[in-house]
C-alpha cells in the first residue's frame, strides 16, 4: 500500500495570552496548515508541480519548511552548529528542484522532527535575544524569527492552497 500523508486535526490559534504564546500558537498553526494541505496525498501527489514552469511542490515546500525551521531556530536563534538539511551554497534548490527521487514519507517526517528539535531549541531563549545573521551579517532577534517564520509560512500556505486546489480540487483553510 502506498504512502499518503496522515490527516492533521488543526487548533485555533490563541487570541489572549502572553507575546511567546501568541507567536508560538500562531506558528503552530501555519505549521498545521501546511501539513493540512498535504493531508490524504499519496507521496506522487505531494511531488505534482503546480503549474509549468513553476517547479513548486507540496513536498518542496514541506522540504524548504523544514530547511527554514532548522534555520531560523536551531542555527540562528539557539546557536546550534548543524549542516543544512537541502539548502546548497551553489545557487540551487534542491528542497524544491529534487523531489522526483525523493522519499516523501521520510521528508515528511524529516519535517516533523525539525518542528519538534526547533520548538526545544528555542523554549527557553528569550524573544530578546539577538543573533547575527549567517550570510547578511545583520542583527536579528529571536522575536524577528518568530515574525519572520510567521510570515514565512503563511505565503508559502498561500501556495499550498492553491497547488492543492489544482491537484484535487480541495480548497479551504
Amino acid at each position: 500500500m502506498a504512502w499518503t500523508a496522515p490527516d492533521v486535526p488543526r487548533t485555533s490559534t490563541l487570541t489572549v495570552g502572553g507575546e511567546r504564546e501568541i507567536l508560538q500558537s500562531w506558528l503552530d498553526f501555519h505549521r498545521k496548515t501546511l501539513l493540512f494541505k498535504c493531508a490524504g496525498l499519496t507521496a506522487d501527489q505531494l511531488k505534482l508541480a503546480s503549474a509549468p514552469p513553476s517547479n513548486l511542490t507540496l513536498l518542496g515546500l514541506v522540504r524548504h519548511m523544514a530547511d527554514v525551521e532548522r534555520w531560523w531556530f536551531r542555527l540562528h536563534s539557539a546557536g546550534q552548529e548543524l549542516d543544512h538539511l537541502y539548502w546548497s551554497r551553489d545557487g540551487g534548490e534542491p528542497d524544491f528542484e529534487e523531489v522526483a527521487g525523493a522519499d516523501a514519507e521520510a521528508d515528511y517526517q524529516t519535517y516533523l522532527n525539525e518542528i519538534k528539535l526547533a520548538d526545544e531549541a528555542v523554549a527557553d531563549v528569550s524573544l530578546d535575544r539577538t543573533f547575527t545573521h549567517r550570510t547578511r551579517g545583520n542583527e536579528l532577534s529571536v522575536r524577528w524569527a518568530y515574525v519572520h517564520m510567521v510570515e514565512e509560512y503563511a505565503r508559502h500556505n498561500g501556495h499550498a492552497d492553491l497547488i492543492r486546489e489544482r491537484i484535487d480540487g480541495r480548497t479551504g483553510d
